[in-house]
């Protein structure tokens, strides 16, 4: 996008539509000059920033527009860094439109997306992640993502990583002056005190990085797959979870062909839980497409809820199996591999049925079920690169709602995992929600780990110097502030070379 700050540019700032009052945006230059020669009321030029004025709108022929409140904001003082002014009219479409063709006749022009808080960027009026954030504010859909945009938005990213340049930047200053001055073999920089440094950012590094899960599960809300057998009770779950009839609930197994999504808010995250058809040998082409689908929705899925009928007449091997089933495809080693609860449903039914049978087959308990003996021994509990545990087990009755509550909760613990408390406290750690900031936190500590191999090996300091010149780059991409100048700039302003 090719951007002439010279330029006075008008857009519509409210939704398109009718409504009760629409605002329409001028800024630039001459946005108050241009503003004054279609406002008929008091002289806008010469007026105090931040001050409202009523008026009409009128052509140059004298034909009234619109009463109108007009806003007027000076250069440095208003959310561009230029002259902004703000017309508040009523909102009828054929309203908006006159009033931002007049504003053309005079000379303005229609602002491309985004362009005013492009301007407050280049303006310096935010960095690179504060006018993202603005976007994500807009965007936001519950109180977690509202706090984390507006925690963005105040710099409270932006805070974070100007801190951990400053401090790399004071290092990598001291490593290029050594090359300058490297035939007479002087250290300006104690390698131990860099190699501290460096884990220091790291360890700050590491916890945003984590955070991105969190982060980009309040923006985009988190695929939840209900899987099971026919007639596990997973359309009951869902409605238990939603508590409403929003599922067909049937005794006769295959009632659900397709999938069914619906949106289930907790503590702020949005899960987007997916209803679908039984596993099993598919009895006709329709339940063939509905089993086809829902292996779909697993492979996609960050979350995935097994449904086991405990008083269904399955056998663990059979649990296991479908476990297996259902994870096979996965790299227990891959970082975002998707969370898995066993739900142990129908406890109404069997409730003196004991969970750790799951755990252990051989262990003595209480269990309707035994191992059939020729399958005892192709059991393989740890076949599934998901290791099955008490955290991961729930026995509920989704029919009489028993510990439907429990479930959510453990829902939520999944995706906030250590972050929860960070996620309700109104003033919250920062939570990194856009993936481009956490490609470059990523690569910024790649870049880091390749300095502290250089320190091991004993590598000389140009290449040292390479390393953090990445490390600083990746960093600097977040907010915005990429170039050698921070560099310059402290080399010359903290030592005097050749005076």
């Amino acid at each position: 996008m090719t951007i002439n700050l010279t330029d006075t540019i008008v857009a519509l700032a409210t939704p398109p539509g009718v409504g009760a009052i629409g605002v329409i945006r001028l800024s630039g230059p001459k946005a108050i000059a241009l503003a004054d020669q279609m406002f008929v009321g008091k002289k806008l030029a010469g007026q105090p920033s931040h001050t409202a004025h009523f008026g009409v709108i009128q052509t140059a022929d004298g034909e009234m527009i619109d009463e109108v409140l007009v806003t007027i904001f000076h250069e440095n003082r208003s959310y561009t860094g230029q002259e902004t002014v703000e017309i508040s009219c009523h909102g009828s479409p054929y309203i908006h439109q006159r009033i931002i063709e007049l504003s053309l006749q005079l000379g303005a022009r229609m602002a491309e997306p985004g362009e005013f808080t492009l301007r407050a960027f280049l303006n310096g009026k935010l960095d690179l992640s504060q006018a993202e954030a603005v976007a994500d504010l807009i965007a936001s859909e519950n109180k977690a993502a509202h706090a984390v945009a507006l925690n963005q938005l105040r710099g409270g990213f932006k805070k974070e990583i100007q801190q951990l340049r400053e401090e790399l930047i004071h290092f990598a200053s001291l490593v290029e002056l050594e090359l300058d001055f490297g035939e007479e073999d002087v250290e300006f920089v104690n390698r131990d005190d860099l190699k501290e440094l460096v884990h220091k950012i790291q360890d700050h590094l590491e916890p945003l990085i984590a955070s991105f899960a969190l982060g980009n599960a309040l923006k985009t809300g988190v695929s939840t797959v209900i899987a099971g057998r026919p007639n596990a009770g997973k359309s009951t779950l869902l409605n238990a979870l939603l508590h409403e009839e929003r599922a067909i609930v049937s005794d006769i197994p295959g009632t659900t062909r397709d999938t069914i999504e619906e949106v289930l808010n907790i503590k702020g995250i949005q899960f987007r839980l997916i209803d679908t058809a039984g596993i099993r040998d598919a009895q006709d082409t329709i339940e063939s497409l509905g089993v086809q689908r829902t292996m779909e929705k697993i492979g996609q899925a960050a979350i995935i809820m097994y449904v086991w009928d405990v008083a269904g007449g399955m056998t663990i091997y059979d649990v296991h199996n479908d476990i297996a089933a259902l994870t096979s495809g996965e790299d227990p080693t891959q970082e975002n591999k998707p969370g898995f609860i066993v739900v142990c449903n129908k406890m109404d039914k069997n409730p003196l049925f004991d969970t750790n049978w799951l755990l252990d087959p051989t262990q003595p308990g209480i269990h309707p079920y035994l191992l059939e003996p020729e399958k005892e021994s192709k059991l393989n509990i740890h076949h599934s690169p998901f290791t099955i545990n008490h955290s991961a087990l729930l026995p509920v009755s989704a029919k009489n709602e028993m510990n439907i509550e429990a479930l959510k909760d453990k829902l939520f613990e999944l995706v906030a995992g250590d972050q929860a408390t960070a996620l309700s406290s109104s003033g919250g750690a920062t939570i990194v929600s856009n993936l481009r900031h956490h490609d470059a936190l990523r690569r910024a500590d790649a870049a880091l780990e390749d300095v502290l191999n250089a320190l091991d090996s004993g590598i000389s300091g140009d290449f040292i110097a390479q390393d953090i010149r990445r490390a600083l780059s990746y960093l600097g991409e977040i907010s915005g502030e990429i170039g050698v100048e921070d560099l310059l700039g402290n080399i010359f302003g903290k030592f005097c070379i050749g005076k």
